[in-house]
C-alpha cells in the first residue's frame, strides 16, 4: 500500500507542474501511529460533522434525549472553542432561542419542563447550566451567562442541609442525594465565579459544596465515586460510574483555578489517579463503563458516560500538563479512531471495538457525541495552524452485482480543510483487486480563510465493480496530501447477492439509506414515531426481473416505495392504533412494479417506514428484512 500511495504521488507530482499553481514536491507521510496536531483536528471535525447531521433543528436539539442533548451540544461547543470551527454556534443559539420554554411532559422531556431549561430533574437543569456557561465562553454574549445564573439560582433551592447536613437533591422530589446532582453543583458554581467580575456568592456556595462531597462518603477508600447515598446518609456502594469519576475532578479542577488551593488539586489527582488504577475504569488500557461488557447493553444514559470523563480529563491534562494523563487521553483518542469507528466516520460505544451478536456495539448520536469528546481532547492548544480532512459518500454503499457484467458505483470525494494558504491537494484511490477506479490519482485545490469556517470541495469517483467480485465487505480508500498534511478514508463497500438482515445491528447499517429520526433500541429494533422516518435502499441487480422484500414489523406503519426517493407509494398501512404490538407479522412487498433501470446498471428500489398515527408516538417498528429476487 505504501509503495502503491508513493507512486500516485509521484504521477500526480508530474501531473501538477504543467500548472504554474502546481505545488512540485510530495509531502511525506507521518511516520508515527498517533495522530499529529492537525490531524487530530481533521479527525475532530469529520466526527463533529457526523454528530450534527442527527441535530434536529425544529425542535432544536438531539431527539429523544434531553439531557443527552445538552450534553452533546456542549461536546460540539468543545469541539469548536478547541478548534476555532465556529460553523455550528447557530445551532446553539436555535436551541437558547427555541427550547427556554415551558413544554408539556413528553415534548422534549419525559418532565414537565418549567422553563429557562429547568425541570423536576435537577441534574438535567445542571447539564443545560453548564451548556450556556460553554455558548457564553464561545460568543461573550451576556444572555447565555444570564439564563446559567437563572438555573443556577433554581438548583440551589435544592441544597438542603436538613438531610445528611449537605447536598442538592437529585430531583424536585428529594428522594436521593447522588455524586452527578452534586459533582455538577461544584463545577457549575465554580464556573460561574470564574466569570462574574468580584462574585463571592457562587464561590462561597462552590466551596461548601466541594467540602461537603469530600466528606459526604461517596468517595470510597479507594479513591472512586459510587453513585451516591443511602437514606442513612452512607456510601450506597452503587456502581462507580465514569461520569461521576470525571465529574468529581472537573468540579476539583474548576474550583481550584478560583482559589489556588494545593489540597484542591491533590484530591483531583487522587481521584484521576484511582480512575485508571488497577480494577477500576480501565480495561487493557481503554476506558471502559461496566455496561460496556460484551454480555451487557449500555442504556441511552450510559452511552454518554465516558464522553463526560473525558471532557474533565482533557481539563485535567490541560491544567496539569502530566505527562501520564497526556498518555492516557491518546490512548483513548486512537483507540476510538483505530477500533470503535466505521467508514461512515461513526463511533460506538465500546471504544475498544468489541462486540457480540446478543450485544452489539451500538453507534448512534450519543455514543458518537460521547467519543468525540476523546477526539477533541488531543487536539493540542494552541490550535495548529492548517488541517485536511476527507470523507467519501457513500460510506457504505451495497452492490449487487449482475450474473455478468460489471457495476458502476458512484462515490462522492469530499475535502475539507482549514488555514491560512492555499493547499493543492494529491489525492490516489486504491480499489479492490480487479476493480478500478476513475480517477485514479488526481489534483483537487482549496483555498482556506481561517479555522471558523472550513473550506470544501468535491470531486467525483465512479468505481467499476465486477460480476465476480465476492460477496462480503470491500474498501475503496482515498489517501490525500497536501504540504505537510495527510489524511486517509474508505468506503466500506458490500457486495451482496441476497437481502437478509435483522434491524438494530451492523448488517442493517448498508441497507440503510437514511435514518431520518428513527430509533434503535437494539437488535431487531428500529422504529419510527411521529415526523421520523427511516428508508432502504434495495440496489437490484440489472438483470432483476421479480423482486418480493419482506418486512416482521409491528405497531402503527406506514410503508411507501419510491424509485427516485421523491415521488412515493403507499403499499403498506396500519388503519388501527396498536400500542402492543399485537400485529407483529411477516409481510410481503411485491416491489417488481417499481424495477426501472439507473445510470450505474442496477435498479435501485427505496423502501421507507413512517408512523400511520403520528401523535401518538407508536410509529412503525421492523425485526427483520428478507428478499426474494428473480434474475
Amino acid at each position: 500500500m505504501h509503495v502503491r500511495i508513493l507512486l500516485a504521488v509521484a504521477v500526480l507530482t508530474v501531473m501538477a507542474a504543467s500548472s504554474p499553481a502546481a505545488v512540485t514536491a510530495a509531502p511525506a507521510q507521518p511516520t508515527s501511529k498517533r495522530a499529529d496536531g492537525s490531524t487530530a483536528v481533521a479527525r475532530a471535525r469529520v466526527a463533529a460533522d457526523v454528530l450534527m447531521g442527527s441535530y434536529d433543528p425544529g425542535k432544536a436539539w438531539f431527539p429523544s434525549s434531553w439531557w443527552n442533548s445538552a450534553v452533546a451540544l456542549q461536546t460540539i461547543g468543545d469541539y469548536m472553542q478547541r478548534t476555532g470551527d465556529r460553523r455550528y454556534i447557530g445551532q446553539l443559539d436555535n436551541t437558547f432561542e427555541k427550547d427556554k420554554g415551558v413544554f408539556p411532559a413528553g415534548v422534549l422531556s419525559g418532565d414537565p419542563l418549567l422553563g429557562n431549561f429547568t425541570s423536576r430533574a435537577i441534574d438535567d437543569s445542571e447539564w443545560w447550566g453548564l451548556t450556556w456557561l460553554q455558548a457564553y465562553d464561545l460568543t461573550g454574549d451576556p444572555k447565555y451567562l444570564d439564563m446559567a445564573v437563572t438555573i443556577a439560582n433554581y438548583v440551589d433551592g435544592y441544597w438542603d442541609t436538613g438531610t445528611c447536613g449537605g447536598g442538592v437533591w437529585w430531583d424536585g422530589e428529594r428522594t436521593y442525594k447522588n455524586a452527578v446532582t452534586n459533582g455538577l453543583w461544584i463545577r457549575l458554581t465554580a464556573e460561574l465565579h470564574n466569570r462574574i467580575p468580584g462574585d463571592t456568592m457562587w464561590l462561597a456556595r462552590s466551596r461548601t459544596a466541594w467540602a461537603w462531597f469530600q466528606g459526604s462518603g461517596m468517595v470510597n477508600a479507594d479513591g472512586l465515586v459510587n453513585d451516591g447515598l443511602t437514606n442513612a446518609c452512607t456510601n450506597n456502594g452503587q456502581t462507580v460510574w465514569s461520569y461521576n469519576q470525571g465529574l468529581a475532578i472537573g468540579a476539583g479542577l474548576e474550583l481550584w483555578r478560583a482559589t489556588k488551593d494545593p489540597q484542591i488539586l491533590a484530591s483531583v489527582r487522587r481521584l484521576a489517579d484511582a480512575a485508571i488504577g488497577p480494577d477500576a475504569l480501565v480495561a487493557d488500557g481503554v476506558l471502559t463503563e461496566r455496561c460496556d461488557a460484551t454480555d451487557q447493553t449500555c442504556d441511552d444514559n450510559g452511552k454518554q458516560f465516558k464522553g463526560i470523563f473525558m471532557r474533565y480529563w482533557t481539563d485535567l491534562v490541560d491544567t496539569t500538563r502530566d505527562a501520564r494523563y497526556t498518555a492516557f487521553a491518546g490512548r483513548q483518542a486512537e483507540n476510538i479512531w483505530s477500533n470503535d469507528r466505521d467508514a461512515a466516520g461513526r463511533l460506538g460505544t465500546r471504544w475498544s471495538g468489541a462486540t457480540s451478536d446478543d450485544h452489539p456495539n451500538v453507534f448512534d448520536w450519543r455514543t458518537q457525541a460521547s467519543a468525540l469528546s476523546a477526539l477533541v481532547g488531543v487536539v493540542p492548544m494552541p490550535t495548529p495552524s492548517a488541517s485536511l480532512a476527507a470523507t467519501l459518500s457513500p460510506a457504505q454503499p451495497v452492490v449487487m452485482p449482475a450474473a455478468s457484467g460489471t457495476t458502476t458505483l458512484p462515490i462522492d470525494l469530499g475535502l475539507s480543510a482549514t488555514g491560512f494558504f492555499p493547499l493543492t491537494t494529491l489525492v490516489s484511490i486504491d480499489a479492490p483487486a480487479g476493480w478500478s477506479a476513475s480517477p485514479s490519482g488526481t489534483l483537487m485545490r482549496l483555498q482556506p480563510h481561517g479555522n471558523a469556517l472550513p473550506v470544501e470541495a468535491s470531486r467525483a469517483l465512479r468505481i467499476t465493480v465486477p460480476g465476480s467480485a465476492p460477496d462480503g465487505h470491500h474498501r475503496v480508500t482515498a489517501n490525500v496530501m497536501a504540504a505537510g498534511l495527510h489524511f486517509t478514508t474508505q468506503a466500506d463497500v458490500l457486495i451482496a447477492h441476497a437481502i437478509d438482515f435483522d434491524t438494530g445491528t451492523v448488517d442493517e447499517n448498508p441497507w440503510l439509506f437514511d435514518a431520518g429520526g428513527s430509533q434503535s433500541n437494539g437488535v431487531q429494533n428500529r422504529f419510527a414515531d411521529g415526523n421520523a422516518h427511516f428508508t432502504y435502499r434495495f440496489p437490484f441487480p440489472a438483470d432483476t426481473t421479480s423482486a418480493q422484500v419482506i418486512l416482521t414489523i409491528d405497531a402503527e406503519f406506514l410503508v411507501q416505495v419510491s424509485v427516485d426517493n421523491e415521488h412515493w407509494t403507499t403499499v403498506l398501512r396500519e388503519d388501527r392504533p396498536v400500542t402492543d404490538g399485537s400485529n407483529k407479522a411477516d409481510r410481503s412487498i411485491d416491489l417488481t412494479p417499481y424495477l426501472a433501470t439507473s445510470a450505474d446498471g442496477s435498479k435501485p428500489v427505496y423502501l421507507r417506514v413512517s408512523d400511520s398515527f403520528p401523535n401518538d408516538g407508536w410509529g412503525g417498528r421492523v425485526y427483520h428484512v428478507t428478499a426474494n429476487i428473480t434474475e
